[in-house]
């Protein structure tokens, strides 16, 4: 599935996470691109918009209003509801006007998603008359003068049993079993030994488990407790009345407060787009409908945006297709995902991981990533991978975008070349946009001769063996694979038979391998570049000891103690702390010579006091003593 190569089921994941609703996270769960402009351009404002009333107002009061629902479906059908249901009721109307006030705020701003508080109606009676009646999940002692008093006569006529029952346990203390009244059933009961029962007057209630206790309520108690269960019946009714007419003041605006929580699920899909497009720090993009891409500083909305290198990409504005080569783990896979990914995200409303972003609407998207070895179906990699190119190739139009890693690869090198070939002719003849990768120089041939095509290649570090993610358009890569083994330690010998066996002899000494160098400089000679990236710079020359420079990226300050090494390399001290760093990492801040004045000491600078000065008793006398640097100096 599209959606899970290129990862945006696991941006859909982070989405959902943001939604309140039940609701809103099924329409995520769903959401696939929008085919229509008008109604693309209107969820991207709104995603807008959601953001800026996050940014100045905070995050909105919204909840899930799944239960509720179900609470106004069974008011509507005239069933009573219990003091619980009407204490959620009470919640989400208290939600409703939070809500509301939270718009209203936003009108100073202009929003127009602030405006959607007019759609909502709080109804702030009802939310007093269940406030007022209800607490703690039951009727109020003072949700009515009647309830009220029939209550208060009950705990009066309570107190008297508790009375009568003590006193019968003072006037006949011999006869009991303990010295407390208990409840068995609800009634208040004397323990009596068993031997006494008929001494005590009254009902038998319950008896202990040996038998030897038996629990009477005595006549006393008993005349109030028939007094009691008449007025429990009263108080029942007086109850349901509340209840009931509460119930029927839900019932009467449920159709409203149902298209209110409709609402609220509306405004939590808007809101969790804005949330989004917080947490990936992204921006609002163009819609166009020229076939046209252009992304300035991407990035995939997975990676960390600390150590992600930014894509600058253009498509559609001279070509409609792009040829990706270099090295692997160069990032052409990375690469391919962060555009269709950030392009999908625009169609679907969302704003992108891109500083400014120009992306056209699509028709389609497809892609071939991955290993599709199906041990099920008996298809190899090469045959999955053919079988869904083929699919693609038959459901594609020139409003679609595809995306193809490796073209070509998983079998005879020459055959796959002429595959890619062919594909890449049909997807130019398709007139769809295209992005692929993919390691064949007869390729890159192709791609630089076709019209609409063009070449892009990834940078690759041949000295630190590092890619730099950093894709330029126009120039054909190369996959770097003699200078990785060379890094690696292949033998000269056997990496000159490998540049044989694959350009002919005659391009052996187009290669300066570091064997090579290593070799040549034990023998003290020196060896002349051929290829532009190893020609002889003049970085050596770029930093003196003294220079005030810039390390980056933290933009500390430092001083140049060595100068660069024919590894590009140089040593700068930060603070009181020295360090090796690659000469790319420095940016002069202040010449030397602009610091300090001519024939200027520079030990001062570099060396303690105490070696400073046993260097000067050395060099004007014998000495024994020792000059001392630890693993900074």
């Amino acid at each position: 599935m599209i959606e899970n190569q290129i990862e945006f089921n696991k941006v859909k994941e982070i989405w959902s996470g943001l939604a309140v609703t039940v609701t809103a996270k099924e329409k995520i769960d769903r959401k696939w691109i929008i085919f229509d402009e008008g109604t693309l351009k209107k969820e991207l404002k709104d995603t807008t918009d959601a953001r800026e009333l996050i940014e100045k107002l905070g995050n909105p009061p919204l909840q899930d209003v799944s239960e509720i629902l179900e609470i106004l479906a069974i008011a509507g059908k005239g069933d009573c509801l219990t003091p619980y249901q009407l204490e959620r009721v009470q919640v989400i109307l208290t939600v409703l006007e939070r809500l509301s006030s939270y718009l209203r705020r936003g009108h100073q701003y202009l929003n127009s998603l602030s405006f959607y508080d007019e759609s909502l109606n709080t109804q702030p009676e009802l939310r007093e008359e269940i406030a007022m009646q209800i607490r703690g999940e039951r009727v109020d002692d003072h949700a009515s003068k009647l309830l009220f008093e029939i209550r208060m006569k009950i705990g009066q006529l309570e107190d008297e049993m508790k009375k009568k029952a003590e006193a019968v346990i003072r006037n006949n203390r011999d006869c009991m079993a303990d010295s407390f009244y208990t409840t068995r059933n609800g009634r208040i009961c004397v323990p009596v030994k068993k031997e006494y029962r008929y001494k005590i007057p009254g009902s038998l209630i319950d008896k202990s488990g040996t038998g030897s206790t038996v629990f009477v309520e005595p006549e006393s108690v008993t005349s109030i407790g028939e007094e009691v269960q008449g007025l429990r019946i009263d108080e029942e009714n007086e109850v349901y009345r509340i209840l009931y007419t509460l119930t029927a003041m839900v019932a009467e605006c449920a159709d409203t407060l149902t298209e209110n929580m409709r609402l609220i699920e509306k405004l939590d899909y808007i809101f969790s787009k804005g949330k989004l497009s917080m947490e990936l720090g992204a921006n609002e993009p163009r819609i166009n409908l020229d076939r046209r891409i252009v992304l300035k500083e991407a990035r995939h909305p997975l990676m960390d945006p600390q150590i992600s290198v930014p894509l600058n990409f253009e498509l559609g504005i001279n070509n409609r297709g792009v040829v990706i080569t270099g090295p692997n783990t160069g990032g052409k896979t990375v690469a391919i995902k962060t555009v269709m990914l950030n392009a999908v995200m625009a169609q679907c409303g969302l704003h992108v991981c891109c500083k400014d972003a120009d992306i056209c609407m699509n028709s389609g998207y497809f892609s071939d990533i991955g290993d599709g070895q199906n041990i099920t179906d008996n298809l190899s990699t090469f045959s999955s991978h053919i079988k869904n190119v083929l699919n693609i190739l038959g459901e594609i139009d020139k409003d679609g975008f595809v995306i193809m890693d490796e073209l070509g690869s998983g079998t005879d090198p020459q055959e796959g070349m002429g595959i890619a070939i062919a594909i890449l002719e049909k997807l130019r003849e398709s007139g769809a946009n295209f992005l692929v990768t993919t390691h064949y120089p007869e390729v890159k041939e192709y791609a630089g001769r076709s019209e609409g095509i063009v070449n892009a290649r990834m940078v690759f570090d041949r000295q630190t063996l590092q890619p730099t993610y950093q894709m330029i358009i126009g120039e054909a890569g190369e996959s770097c694979a003699f200078y990785i083994a060379d890094r690696l330690g292949m033998p000269k010998d056997m990496l000159n038979i490998a540049v044989a066996a694959a350009y002919g002899e005659a391009a052996v000494d187009s290669y300066a391998f570091h064997t090579e160098k290593l070799e040549k400089a034990r023998s003290g000679k020196k060896i002349s570049r051929i290829d532009a990236d190893h020609k002889t710079n003049t970085v050596s020359h770029k930093f003196k000891i003294g220079d005030s420079v810039m390390v980056l990226p933290d933009n500390k300050v430092g001083i140049v103690c060595e100068e660069v090494n024919d590894k590009g390399v140089l040593r700068v001290q930060i603070a009181k702390r020295k360090i090796w760093i690659n000469h790319k990492r420095v940016k002069l801040h202040v010449k030397a010579e602009e610091l300090y004045p001519e024939d200027y000491d520079m030990s001062i600078v570099f060396d303690t006091v105490e070696n400073r000065k046993k260097r000067h008793d050395m060099g004007r006398k014998y000495t024994t003593e020792v000059i001392e640097y630890n693993e900074n100096d």
